[in-house]
């Protein structure tokens, strides 16, 4: 079993963090909140934050830096993605397909665990989705 990633279920705010500016993000939620942060994972670069896990007030917000290089060379705009811990990614995955979503990021078993992707919703809205790495 993964290290303690966070939520294990309903819905949580998920921070993409422009200009590499994320440690400033998480050192400002601190001071502005009183943040506390659960984890950091760092990208191979060692300076971008790829997942930090905060809780606030007893509810948990992640945060990452922009990867514009992940998403075809577009910075995505400051914004929310909403994420979805499930028992079973690939089910709420199918479904979110099958009903319009289009694929940002393909699910996937992640470095840190979880089997993991993006989808955006005809509304424009990013949607993470997720669960237990199956074998």
């Amino acid at each position: 079993m993964a290290e303690n990633q966070g939520p294990m279920d309903g819905v949580t705010a998920h921070l993409t963090i422009r200009e590499g500016k994320g440690s400033e993000a998480v050192e400002f939620y601190k001071a502005a909140f009183g943040a506390e942060e659960q984890l950091r994972h760092l990208a191979d670069d060692g300076k971008r934050i790829m997942h930090s896990h905060l809780k606030i007030n007893g509810g948990s917000v992640m945060l990452n830096d922009d990867f514009p290089e992940y998403t075809g060379g577009i910075s995505v705009p400051a914004g929310v993605t909403l994420h979805l811990q499930t028992d079973d990614a690939d089910k709420w995955w199918e479904r979110a397909v099958a009903a319009g979503a289009t694929v940002r990021m393909p699910l996937d078993n992640q470095f840190w665990g979880d089997r993991y992707g993006q989808v955006v919703d005809p509304f424009g809205h990013h949607w993470s989705i997720g669960g237990p790495v199956t074998a």
